[in-house]
């Protein structure tokens, strides 16, 4: 018995099967053209449509399903709304009907949580309280976590006034010619950094912004420092900044476990640099529909 879900954010096509135990993913990044930053909700919208029958072809042979789900919205808010959520809605509501299953829909960002859970081996997680980061291209947000029924609650207690973590990474990449998303090249060309430099920001509290860190990356650049270089001073104020917070974080919340999850979450100087942290396989950080699976998963075992 397996459960089938779907996840297509403003980034990535996904589809995805849990059964309880284990579980693949299938996804495939949205093209956008060199020196772009992303693609209107439209243009992403069109992309999942179109990817989607191949994206589940590369699933294989799902046997029996026992009930499809979605990421519906980027959040569990009463107003979190993003159109290119629909395709996946649509294709798991299209699929539960004519299989005659239950239909289950999550936000993006329990999503998130639950495949990072799983993937770091702490399903635990979801049965009590901690702190998540949800970083990406999109958000940065330091979350209370929670347990509510099958799934989880989250709580914004921290994060960017301005620019994300990703927004970061990315812009630092458009300067430096990379494509879009410029994650996995900046990492890559980090470990290569001669000059360990970064900038640390101001924080008040567990709020911060990113815009400094961005201004100064940009005179960096523009003072002739390295592509390696660059990229490190990047990643490095950012990764100082989120350490920073979590401290704060935990002087009001208490010593609870971090969970790490969203896109920039997989970028190996931030996990060198936060031992304490729990991190998922870098696939399970990035968008995936895994963690919409699970919770579908969840909610047919919680309802026998």
């Amino acid at each position: 018995m397996k459960a089938l879900a779907f996840d297509t954010s403003n980034y990535t096509t996904s589809a995805a099967w849990f059964d309880g135990n284990k579980g693949e993913n299938s996804g495939r990044l949205l093209d956008v053209k060199l020196g772009e930053l992303g693609l209107r909700q439209s243009e992403a919208l069109f992309s999942h449509v179109k990817r989607l029958p191949d994206i589940i072809a590369a699933l294989g042979d799902l046997g029996e399903i026992a009930a499809v789900g979605a990421s519906e919205k980027p959040r569990e808010t009463e107003n979190s709304y993003m159109p290119c959520f629909l395709a996946g809605v649509c294709s798991a509501k299209t699929a539960a009907s004519a299989l005659g299953v239950p239909y289950f829909g999550f936000s993006h960002q329990q999503g998130h949580i639950a495949a990072a859970a799983w993937s770091a081996g702490r399903m635990d997680l979801l049965e009590r309280e901690h702190l998540a980061w949800h970083l990406s291209g999109g958000t940065t947000e330091l979350l209370y976590v929670r347990p509510e029924g099958i799934a989880v609650r989250c709580e914004i207690i921290g994060g960017t006034d301005d620019v994300s973590a990703g927004q970061l990474i990315d812009r630092a990449g458009q300067a430096l010619g990379l494509q879009f998303p410029s994650g996995r090249e900046l990492d890559a060309l980090s470990k290569a950094a001669s000059v360990k430099d970064l900038y640390k920001p101001k924080i008040n509290g567990t709020r911060f912004s990113l815009s400094g860190v961005e201004h100064k990356m940009h005179a960096l650049i523009d003072s002739g420092a390295s592509k390696e270089n660059a990229a490190y001073f990047t990643l490095a104020s950012m990764i100082w900044t989120v350490g920073r917070v979590t401290e704060n974080a935990k002087k009001i919340y208490g010593d609870l476990p971090v969970l790490f999850s969203g896109g920039v979450a997989s970028n190996s100087l931030l996990r060198e640099l936060t031992p304490e942290g729990i991190f998922a396989e870098p696939r399970y950080s990035t968008d995936n529909a895994m963690g919409a699976a699970i919770l579908t998963y969840r909610s047919i075992a919680e309802n026998g």
